[in-house]
């Protein structure tokens, strides 16, 4: 498998190289050249496998090459069998075609743990076979920093530095990464919104003197390798629904649109979904480009499903880049138009070829309580903030309701307990596991928005090769 950029001018590379690379050095991010066809029969053969088996063959075909079959097994079972529902990703069922996919039962309780803990193994595998050592940037609106912490720490090959939007995630979210007091781990509080971190670790990227003195790589869902993690719940849940003689739909609650993204890989790999629904909340960029064709900037403002707090969704890149028929260049100049004015338009005909497949909605944060208790009375789940609203959409917005429409629940609902609480009036408990972290040391440091910084930061802090 080769994979190229959605830029068109970065070097075409192997799932090793990508894996350690993160973003294009043309500033693009890595996709397949091809995408893997699985025939009806391949998806009827997933039927009674464990998640972990199902994962393995859904993997397989990105990483051939470059990591054999056993230790890619290997990788994963041991990251699934340490999660915390038999099941792994267990479906349960709101109404008669309404379904919602637990995604929180790794060990930080959000959908991230799905990718990022077989992200490290795997870096751990490429690194340990090349003799090398990285230093990881990653920017979190909440989630990924701590899944992708929790995989890291205490790898002698990696140092990781985590930004977060200082004061806009939530306290547990906060706890889980900053609890961690592994050497190799620096977590950074931002002064500033999720964009500015995201933005900050693009910067870094894009200098590339600065990105081989330090071995840079990538946790966010600019890698490659999360979203190619990510494809083998939606066969999974498929299949647990009667793929491939059924269609499936998925309603999912996105900021960064990777989540959704690789929903739509597994599409194009032949799983047979009917229809993608994203959610968002009054940080609302996809569900107006979905209405509207028009992609604009409209600032950021602090809500209380906070991992979705993002205006710019940095995945969307790589639907673009089908959308407009693999051309490398027009998305260069695509993104090179939204940086600097804040707007994209899409032409007609690409437009109404995403909506072919995509719907938008969005609730505020009133709507997001009132649907928290609505669920719990009517079902007696409690959700959280971010799976609620993908619980929602996928009500509001299915075109067939004779298909099932699965959402995906993103995190606990103890991630977010104090919204949780004002919404139900039951405040959510965390797991045993996690029951001391309010009391565990805190280690952060406090970083303002500038790039210069950053870099010094990460010069002085790391722990050289």
């Amino acid at each position: 498998m080769r994979y190229i950029s959605t830029r068109g001018s970065a070097p075409v590379l192997q799932f090793d190289d990508v894996l350690l690379a993160g973003l294009a050095r043309d500033g693009g991010l890595y996709v397949p050249e091809t995408w893997p066809a699985f025939s009806a029969d391949d998806i009827r053969a997933m039927r009674g496998l464990s998640y972990a088996d199902v994962a393995f063959r859904v993997i397989q075909p990105f990483v051939a090459g470059t990591i054999d079959d056993a230790a890619l097994k290997t990788i994963l079972d041991d990251t699934y069998h340490g999660f915390g529902h038999a099941a792994v990703a267990p479906l349960k069922q709101l109404g008669a075609n309404d379904w919602v996919m637990e995604l929180f039962h790794g060990p930080t309780l959000a959908f991230k743990d799905y990718a990022l803990q077989v992200v490290g193994r795997l870096f751990d595998h490429v690194l340990t076979k090349r003799g090398q050592k990285i230093t990881i940037v990653g920017a979190t609106s909440g989630d990924t920093g701590s899944a992708a912490i929790e995989a890291c720490r205490d790898r002698a090959n990696i140092d990781i530095f985590i930004l977060h939007p200082q004061g806009r995630v939530s306290e547990v979210q906060r706890r889980q990464m900053t609890t961690i007091l592994s050497d190799n781990v620096h977590n950074l509080a931002v002064d500033g919104s999720f964009d500015d971190c995201q933005d900050l670790v693009k910067a870094l990227f894009n200098d590339h003197d600065f990105r081989d003195e330090v071995g840079l790589s990538a946790v966010n869902s600019i890698n490659w390798a999360r979203i190619m993690c990510q494809i083998a719940y939606y066969f999974w849940g498929a299949v647990q629904l009667g793929a491939p003689e059924r269609p499936v739909s998925f309603s999912v609650p996105s900021g960064n649109f990777g989540n959704v993204y690789a929903g739509y890989a597994a599409l194009q790999m032949g799983l047979p979904i009917a229809q993608f629904v994203v959610g968002s909340n009054k940080n609302d960029i996809l569900t107006r480009f979905f209405d509207t064709g028009i992609m604009k900037m409209d600032g950021v403002s602090p809500s209380i499903s906070p991992s979705m707090d993002i205006q710019v969704s940095s995945n969307f890149e790589r639907l673009l880049f089908d959308l407009y028929d693999r051309d490398g260049a027009a998305i260069a100049d695509l993104m090179t138009t939204f940086r600097q004015t804040g707007v994209m338009e899409m032409s007609q005909g690409c437009f109404d070829r995403a909506r072919q497949n995509f719907d938008g909605y969005r609730l505020d944060d009133d709507e997001t309580r009132a649907a928290i208790r609505a669920v719990y009375d009517t079902t007696g789940e409690l959700v959280d903030p971010h799976s609620v609203i993908g619980i929602v959409a996928g009500r509001k917005c299915n075109r067939d309701v004779t298909i099932p429409m699965v959402a995906l629940a993103t995190a606990h609902p103890a991630k977010f307990p104090d919204a949780v609480k004002q919404a139900s009036g039951i405040y959510p408990d965390l797991p045993p596991r996690l029951s001391d972290l309010y009391d565990r040391t805190e280690k952060v440091e406090t970083m303002p928005n500038d790039i210069a910084s950053l870099m010094a930061h990460v010069r002085a802090k790391r722990h050289a090769a």
